[in-house]
């Protein structure tokens, strides 16, 4: 089950899902108020709302069988929530982009400044053309879940919170950033995997903050070689290993 960041959807993740299948069975969801899923009332606009509902939808998706969750970025704030809820189903976690855990109150202030103005000013309007549907989900994501997961993953409490999500969790875990990322640097996300009692860190040389958009054969290749290091995976995974892929400049 893939999760994607703050104002994207399950679309970015469409090269490397197309990479990974059909030796993976692969879910791409649009998170509720992003992309083309509302959010429902019940659902409030919280990391911890947000890891209930992807814990149910993960259940109800995977239909008994072991589940693991890649998310990207603030979607890997929104995994580790959502694990506990997953027990013995989830047998590993691959989180792209995602650290951080070091409180910063002038760098978060100026995030929460910088995205409530950008949501505020956003045309809207220019979503409804089809040249311009690349960039469409930051355009459609809805006022209040945008606000408020924003707000909420940049608090005191919720980036303090992330150690301990990351120290509890039960299963491997594998962390990949790219060396070029800006947004969320290979530091932050070495500090935070750091947490977890069974973990691996790859820095991808060259990539930024959207590898599954630059590379995602290489991404694909990393991927599937760590799923069949996974614990009983020979259950699960693939009769064999998915062949390396020619990558395109």
């Amino acid at each position: 089950m893939f999760l994607h960041g703050w104002l994207l959807s399950g679309r970015l993740w469409q090269p490397l899902v197309q990479e990974l299948e059909p030796e993976w069975d692969c879910w791409a969801p649009d998170l509720p108020g992003f992309g083309d899923r509302p959010r429902p009332r019940q659902l409030q606009p919280t990391l911890a709302s947000f890891g209930r509902w992807l814990a149910e939808q993960a259940r109800d998706q995977a239909k008994g069988r072991p589940l693991v969750l890649i998310g990207h970025s603030l979607g890997g704030s929104v995994a580790l929530h959502g694990a506990p809820g997953l027990g013995d189903q989830l047998v590993g976690l691959v989180q792209i982009a995602a650290g951080g855990g070091v409180y910063q109150p002038r760098a978060f202030a100026r995030v929460r400044q910088a995205g409530a103005a950008f949501l505020s000013l956003r045309p809207s309007w220019l979503a409804e053309l089809p040249a311009l549907d690349a960039i469409r989900s930051p355009l459609v994501a809805e006022q209040r879940a945008a606000r408020g997961l924003l707000a909420c993953s940049t608090n005191r409490g919720a980036v303090r919170q992330l150690p301990a999500l990351t120290a509890s969790l039960q299963v491997p875990s594998l962390w990949l950033v790219g060396s070029a990322d800006r947004v969320m640097e290979p530091r932050y996300v070495s500090h935070l995997a750091g947490y977890a009692a069974q973990h691996d860190v790859e820095v991808l040389p060259g990539l930024g903050h959207l590898p599954m958009r630059q590379d995602p054969a290489l991404l694909a290749e990393r991927i599937s070689a760590w799923l069949l290091t996974l614990p009983g995976s020979e259950a699960w995974a693939p009769a064999r290993p998915m062949a390396p892929r020619q990558r395109t400049a």
